[in-house]
């Protein structure tokens, strides 16, 4: 089965299973993000802080599928809120991949380093869409607070770190009422929710990987879900999971595992 697309708040669309680079060098970036191609992801995820966008754009350049196929996410560093930074630093992320736009433009953080300054940065946003640098905007890392915050235009997603311990369940629900995707970073818990026994006995039942029943469960609660890897079977594996649904049982097991603590950072911290 083909991936599933989601429609935004502002009528484009998403591939709802994309491939993350969190953590990964630009030279691995290349060759994982050239893996990913070819598995036949079309949603790439990076950021400027990762320091891979170049590794990214040459995966891109020489992997053969069309501009119009693809969905290329980047993000806005905390030290570049300001309006002319943003511009600065979104020309700079556009030169390195090799694109003249992005799909997806986030917020990084709201940065608690720069009271108030990713407020100025949202506005620069509306205005790198209406130009067409980025075709959609969101942010990362926002809770509700800083969504409050925020004037014009309301962000088409909201990444935020979610996985089976971490589910921010209640927030996922607000942020949908909202008409704002939520896109779940870390979504395998940095891989410690694999070894959960829940999750662990449900792959036994599915007949699938652990991470694989992981990745579903995003899917089905209508997560934009994003799962990073270095190995070239591990990235076949996290898209191969289009072939099992889970029942509603299932669903509420793997619900009722989240613990509410997390493995990054809090929004109210960074």
């Amino acid at each position: 089965m083909a991936v599933p697309y989601i429609t935004l708040n502002d009528g484009r669309t998403i591939p709802q299973l994309g491939f993350g680079t969190w953590q990964v060098a630009d030279d691995i970036a290349e060759k994982s993000v050239s893996t990913a191609l070819a598995t036949g992801y079309r949603h790439i995820d990076t950021a400027a802080i990762y320091g891979n966008e170049a590794g990214v754009g040459r995966a891109i350049a020489t992997s053969g599928v069309p501009r119009d196929e693809l969905f290329i996410t980047t993000k806005l560093w905390n030290s570049s809120h300001r309006k002319d930074a943003a511009r600065q630093a979104l020309e700079t992320s556009l030169t390195k991949l090799g694109l003249d736009h992005v799909n997806l433009y986030l917020i990084h953080w709201p940065a608690v380093k720069y009271p108030g300054q990713f407020v100025e940065a949202w506005d620069a946003m509306q205005a790198f869409r209406a130009e067409g640098l980025a075709l959609s905007i969101g942010v990362s890392n926002f809770n509700q607070e800083h969504l409050d915050d925020l004037n014009g235009a309301t962000p088409a997603i909201d990444q935020i770190e979610m996985h089976p311990t971490f589910s921010q369940k209640a927030f996922r629900e607000s942020l949908l009422s909202a008409d704002i995707r939520p896109e779940a970073w870390s979504p395998l818990g940095m891989s410690k929710d694999l070894a959960n026994p829940v999750i662990v006995e449900i792959a036994q039942e599915v007949g699938k990987t652990p991470a694989q029943v992981i990745i579903r469960w995003h899917l089905q609660a209508g997560t934009v879900v994003i799962p990073k890897s270095v190995t070239p079977e591990r990235i076949a594996s996290n898209f191969d999971v289009f072939d099992f649904v889970l029942t509603d049982d299932q669903i509420a097991r793997i619900d009722a595992v989240d613990t509410g603590v997390r493995l990054g950072g809090d929004p109210l911290e960074v």
